[in-house]
């Protein structure tokens, strides 16, 4: 495992709390494993990240840009999903400090990208705990929010999530929402069955390794369903 210090000088900041810095990186897995190890995992902390990451993202887009609730609510969501948050956690070489089971270790299929993805969460939810908002914001504006003008440029933010809610919202009136309707597995490899729903109809099911992979799913599903492709 390499130095915390080091990932301080990457992504420029210094913990106060270095506690704080390495709980983020612990997954429960690796406490199955090390019952006694001294933290917590860091579930919390990425429940926590992920509304402060929503919240400065949210805040950016609509300082920064003029567009309807629609386009914004799309490009935010092409910047929070966890394909993107996986690729820059690997930029940053986030692999190099998680703690992990010894089968976790082997995986490095997309179950592993998800690890990623919420561990870099749970960064942000260290980096506000122990820096504040603006540290944060520096932090989200430097690793994410660069990556903006290519996801506009690119149209990358039409992913199927984003294109089944504006197309509910323009045919029928009504935002999607998604429900777990079954998981199974162990804690380091569950899976997922998610429905989504147009008020009390559930037009489709996806299954994923991440709640949020069976969401896609169920919205591509959704959208073949409806002949709204």
């Amino acid at each position: 495992m390499s130095s915390l210090s080091f990932l301080e000088k990457k992504i420029k900041i210094k913990f106060n709390n270095k506690d704080l810095l390495q709980q983020a990186f612990v997954h429960r897995s690796y406490l199955n494993e090390n019952p006694d190890f001294y933290l917590k995992d860091n579930e919390r902390l990425e429940f926590l990240g992920d509304a402060v990451l929503e919240m400065i993202v949210t805040e950016y887009l609509y300082k920064s840009y003029p567009n309807s609730e629609g386009e914004l609510t799309n490009w935010r969501a092409a910047l929070v999903n966890a394909k993107i948050l996986a690729k820059i956690a690997n930029n940053i070489k986030l692999n190099n400090y998680l703690l992990l089971s010894k089968g976790e270790t082997k995986d490095t299929g997309r179950a592993r990208q998800y690890i990623m993805a919420n561990a870099f969460e749970a960064l942000i939810g260290s980096i506000y705990l122990d820096q504040g908002y603006e540290k944060s914001y520096q932090f989200i504006e430097r690793e994410i929010l660069k990556e903006l003008p290519k996801i506009i440029k690119q149209k990358l933010y039409q992913d199927p999530k984003s294109k089944f809610q504006e197309k509910s919202q323009d045919k029928v009136g009504i935002t999607p929402s998604y429900e777990v309707i079954n998981e199974w597995g162990l804690d380091h490899a569950k899976n997922f069955v998610v429905g989504v729903y147009l008020d009390k109809e559930l037009v489709a099911e996806g299954q994923g390794v991440s709640k949020q992979e069976a969401q896609e799913k169920s919205a591509e599903a959704a959208l073949k369903k409806k002949g709204w492709n």
